[in-house]
């Protein structure tokens, strides 16, 4: 399952206060719960006062530095960088696209908050006819089914040119929920493979925005 789902965060420069980078490109790996866990060092807890991150890198082989100040108390965190591994390449472009839907996302909220989670798979149906977009689990309580027609005040864009019906584990989207939650609009594209992107637009407290986007291989275990 590993070689089967990717994410991918997208920040746009404007979203820090002061951005300055002279190389082309830089690419190492770090160890997500380490990163986590200095963000949080301060709790983050509803009501406290505003914290500030100043993130640096001196150059290869050297560990990222944070530096996190709140209410005049200031933290250092330095984390080990590793070289990367080779990126996972989907393949996933425009050009390969059959059906894409633009929805907000309290939309597929309460769909996902509905599934059962009993199922091992997720079934989406993408149609260019009734019932146009369909998301189906099939769990002990039976078959859960939820449907929106692309005419719904919820879908801001509809372009499907075929039928495709694709199943995704569950266990691989379920990750995706936590950007669900915080992203007002989706877009959820098929390609020619039936492999699905769902990409979050995120808007931070100061207006800019932000995407997350989440890459997933088809079922081919289940597939009919």
């Amino acid at each position: 399952e590993s070689k089967c789902a990717q994410v991918n965060a997208f920040l746009q420069s404007d979203l820090f206060q002061t951005y300055e980078f002279t190389s082309d490109t830089i690419v190492f790996r770090i160890n997500l719960n380490v990163l986590m866990e200095c963000l949080n060092i301060f709790g983050g807890a509803p009501g406290q006062s505003f914290t500030s991150l100043k993130m640096y890198y001196p150059g290869d082989g050297e560990p990222l530095g944070l530096v996190l100040e709140e209410g005049g108390v200031v933290t250092e965190c330095q984390i080990k960088t590793m070289e990367a591994d080779e990126i996972l390449d989907f393949n996933f472009t425009s050009i390969g696209v059959q059906n894409k839907i633009i929805m907000k996302s309290e939309c597929l909220r309460d769909a996902f908050s509905d599934l059962d989670v009993s199922s091992h798979v997720i079934e989406m149906l993408m149609s260019p006819d009734s019932p146009w977009f369909r998301l189906s689990t099939f769990g002990h309580a039976g078959t859960t089914t939820n449907e929106y027609p692309k005419d719904s005040d919820m879908v801001e864009s509809f372009e499907c040119t075929k039928t495709q019906i694709n199943k995704y584990k569950l266990t691989l989207l379920k990750p995706s929920i936590k950007a669900l939650l915080q992203s007002t609009k989706i877009s959820i594209r098929m390609d020619d493979r039936g492999f699905l992107s769902l990409q979050y637009m995120i808007k931070t407290e100061d207006g800019n925005t932000c995407f997350v986007e989440y890459l997933c291989a088809p079922d081919e275990d289940n597939e009919d």
